[in-house]
């Protein structure tokens, strides 16, 4: 996932820069030399790298309620309720229909809530006829619930036809300093619902099985199990948000398409108004993503309690949990500018790339017939560059995570777990929907507002989305996969970090 956003965001922010900024030529221009790599890269970071990230969650739930499950005689259960999410999405997918004139955003939002309908009523008929425990249906669609509301804030931050981006397109007419600050500060906003919801679910889920003062051991681990099935109540229609996210990349490709095929403007405009649409549903799936990430890493943190010795309590008073938990907290930081920085690197390489073959190609400028660019130039540099700039960060990301373990034990590595899902959170989310805002501002002054293509608007706009680019496509999803691979490692390493720390072997 972050290879892939390093991959497409070098791509997208090289053609824009060059292409739209320095030569005033359009988006998805044949004579731009970036994109066939800006195409390709829509298809790694947001088909394969968001399928892989979402898949990465849904897998990691269902194994940490089967873990959290298997002293209760449960463990089958997440797996029943997975597969009643694919009979649901299927269907739910089905529904996705429009006319010649209609919404594509709502069509796919109709979807979705058909979809969570469908998986509701049937969790519930298949629960009731195998005599589970309804509490553990109201967990998941508890979670469930939360991933809706996630949706719907993520919906309000980036359509094109809400408040946020109206006012942030508005913004660009005084230039691209006030539009970067009125849509980061709508990114701040839109933290708030869904943290909200997060949290309101996982309380309600535990409260589910509360535990009784005095509880046992077991009576515990049954209240986190409530936590566990309300991410896989989130994730249990995965099969469709996937679908919904392929929808961005696969609208944004016809548009470059429309263009290298010379296409009437007609044409055109209707692949950006899909567009548009596209990068609301992307910003959907990212949050149902993002919150999915959150409850997935409680129900992991619960199973790396279990694996380190059921006993283990987290308390914040104790000195080595609270040095955890500031480094844990700052992880998600440090991997988003590692990421973004090789985005940055990578980029340079490729615009330097382009102003190349504009300067040296001789007619290519000019778009002189049977001149072309070399488009394989730039897709390796994409390639090998991603490749590249991954490498250190993914080394951090694995490496502090065992660090943390062999030095401070235990409970220094399970506040570093708690840290890093709080402000992974808040780092994703922030990211995650600035970015889709600014890049429908942008759109939306392409569509005519505000002086339309060419303007200063539109310069200032295009300016605020390649700042969003790397947030909403590189660093802000890729944090998911940070928070729940630190989660598997720590629960891998658990029982060797117990026996072999430097405290314990110190006697500290």
């Amino acid at each position: 996932k972050a290879g892939g956003g390093i991959y497409t965001k070098t791509a997208d922010i090289s053609a824009d820069l060059v292409g739209k900024v320095e030569l005033g030529i359009p988006e998805d221009d044949p004579r731009n030399p970036a994109v066939i790599a800006d195409n390709v890269g829509d298809n790694v970071g947001d088909v394969a790298g968001m399928g892989a990230d979402l898949f990465d969650s849904y897998v990691a739930s269902i194994v940490a309620v089967m873990i959290l499950g298997q002293v209760l005689g449960l463990i089958e259960l997440p797996l029943v309720f997975s597969g009643i999410g694919i009979i649901a999405a299927v269907l739910g997918a089905f529904t996705v229909r429009i006319g010649k004139h209609g919404n594509p955003g709502k069509a796919l939002n109709m979807g979705t809530y058909v979809t969570c309908t469908i998986f509701a009523v049937l969790t519930f008929l298949v629960a009731y006829y195998l005599q589970y425990d309804l509490r553990i249906w109201g967990a998941a669609i508890v979670g469930l619930i939360a991933g809706v509301i996630i949706g719907m804030t993520s919906d309000y931050f980036t359509s094109d036809d809400k408040s946020p981006v109206k006012k942030t397109a508005e913004a660009s007419l005084t230039g691209t300093a006030t539009n970067i600050i009125t849509g980061f500060s709508y990114g701040l906003h839109s933290v708030f619902p869904p943290l909200i919801g997060i949290g309101i679910a996982s309380v309600i889920a535990y409260s589910l099985f509360a535990p009784p003062i005095g509880a046992t051991a077991e009576q515990q681990k049954y209240a986190l199990y409530g936590i566990g099935m309300a991410a896989v109540g989130m994730l249990s229609i995965v099969g469709l948000i996937v679908s919904n996210d392929a929808y961005g990349p696969i609208v944004d490709n016809s548009r470059g398409i429309a263009m290298q095929a010379g296409l009437s403007e007609d044409v055109v405009s209707v692949t950006d108004e899909m567009d548009s649409a596209g990068n609301t549903a992307k910003a959907i799936t990212k949050g149902f993503a993002i919150g999915a990430a959150g409850l997935t890493v409680i129900a992991l943190l619960a199973a790396y309690q279990e694996r380190a010795g059921g006993s283990i309590s987290f308390d914040l008073m104790n000195p080595l949990v609270l040095l955890g938990a500031f480094v844990g907290i700052a992880m998600p930081a440090v991997f988003s500018a590692m990421v973004m920085l090789g985005v940055g690197r990578n980029a340079f390489r490729m615009i330097e790339e382009i102003r190349r073959q504009f300067r040296e190609i001789p007619g290519l400028k000019e778009g002189k017939e049977g001149v072309k660019p070399d488009y394989a130039r730039c897709v390796d540099i994409a390639t090998k560059g991603a490749l590249r700039e991954l490498m250190p960060a993914s080394i951090v990301a694995i490496g502090a995570t065992l660090i943390v373990g062999f030095v401070g034990g235990i409970q220094a590595l399970g506040g570093y777990l708690a840290g890093s899902i709080f402000s992974g959170l808040l780092f994703a989310l922030l990211m995650a929907n600035a970015g889709g805002l600014w890049d429908n501002a942008k759109k939306l002054i392409e569509s005519g507002e505000h002086g339309g293509k060419g303007s200063d608007a539109h310069k200032a706009a295009v300016v605020g989305d390649t700042v969003g680019d790397p947030f909403k496509d590189t660093a802000g999803p890729s944090l998911n996969t940070l928070i729940c691979v630190m989660s598997l490692v720590a629960s891998l390493f658990a029982a060797l970090i117990a026996q072999y720390n430097l405290l314990s072997l110190l006697g500290l």
